[in-house]
Parts: C-alpha cells; structure tokens; sequence
C-alpha cells in the first residue's frame, strides 16, 4: 500500500476519536461530568498514541517496509495534538480557565508537575520532527529524540498518580510499554532485524522524522 493512503487512514483515524468524544459530550453521553471524562480520555489517548509511535520501530525492524517510519511521524505528531488537548481540557474543564487556581493546583497536584514535563518533551521532538532539523542537528537528532522514553516514563506516572485507585488499565499501559522498552534491548532488537527475509516495501529507506525510533 502507498504511504500516502497509509497516512490518509491514520489522520482520519486520529482526528475522528475527539470529534466523536465531543460529540458524545454535546449530547450528554459521558456522564455527570462531560469534561472530567473528556480530560481523561484525551490524556489516555495521547498515552496509548506514544505506544503505538514506540511500537513502529520493531514492527520496521522486523518487515523493512518504510512505510512504518512515515505512519511513526505521524502518529508521534498526533500524540502531541491530543496531549495539547488534554492540557487544553484540563485548563477550561477543571480550572475554569481561572489562571489563579493553577499554583494551587500545583502544589496540592504534584502529578500535574509530572504531566507538563511529559508535554514539553513531546513539544521539543515535535517542533524537531522535520528534516530541517534533522540536518541541522546531525547525529544529536537521535539522541535528542530519545527523550521519548523519558516522556513514556512520566506519563505514565502521571496517569498511576491519577488513577491510584484503579490501577488495572494502568498495568496494561505500563506492561505494554516494558515490552516495547525491553525489545530496544541489543539481545532482541538484533533478533528482530534477522527475521527480515530481503525488502520488503519500497527499496528506499524512508527518513526517520518522528519520535519513537
């Protein structure tokens, strides 16, 4: 399949999840609480994103379709656009857009701490995912984008400190993101890359522009 059809179905995908959420709102169909639930689902669907941006790196390793790379930029793009909007609902839905609260919020809410240090790194690899960038920052691209794993990190201490009381979906996020961790591992990304029988996909290699490598 042709990258851009590939990067069609994704925006499409990306962007129907919050329309459809507001959507839900707009007819009273989250609850008492619309915002609260809008907050929350935005925030984990900016989580389950990265993921799936971390999750393209084994599967290019494994098949050398270049297509992976493009969907990987793309989806690392549209996890910063959704933890925009959680920020975004946060400050309109629980602060009332009321700045003053914000200090207070910080020290009775230290995961709020937690979740603007995950957004700001998602901004540093965001404002970075192009190849302007890429050339002009040479071999410290890579690197720098490794902040992605720090970013995975306090997100997902972030979401434990907000669901401390049910922790269940928080386990599945953090198992997934383990395995994804443990398979950037030497050992099993070297395995991964001998399972590839000759190209498959384009002969060319795509750029890698996106966070999650």
């Amino acid at each position: 399949m042709k990258h851009p059809v590939w990067r069609g179905a994704v925006f499409l995908a990306a962007l129907a999840v919050p329309l459809y959420w507001l959507y839900q709102a707009w007819i009273f169909a989250l609850g008492p609480d619309p915002g609260k639930v809008l907050v929350d689902r935005l925030g984990q669907g900016a989580l389950v994103l990265l993921l799936l941006t971390l999750a393209l790196s084994p599967l290019q390793w494994a098949t050398r379709w270049s297509g992976w790379a493009q969907v990987r930029r793309q989806l690392g793009l549209w996890c910063f656009s959704y933890a925009c909007l959680h920020l975004m609902a946060y400050l309109m839905f629980i602060l009332g857009l009321d700045a003053s609260q914000l200090g207070r919020e910080l020290v009775e809410r230290p995961y709020i701490i937690v979740g603007a240090l995950a957004w700001l790194g998602l901004l540093t690899m965001a404002i970075t995912s192009n190849r302007w960038s890429m050339r002009r920052l040479g071999r410290g691209w890579k690197k720098l984008h490794r902040i992605v794993y720090g970013v995975l990190g306090l997100a997902l201490l972030h979401m434990l400190w907000v669901v401390r009381s049910d922790i269940g979906l928080w386990l599945l996020y953090f198992s997934l993101g383990a395995a994804l961790m443990l398979l950037r591992l030497p050992l099993l990304s070297q395995r991964l890359k001998r399972l590839r029988r000759g190209p498959i996909g384009s002969p060319r290699r795509a750029a890698d522009t996106s966070p999650g490598a």
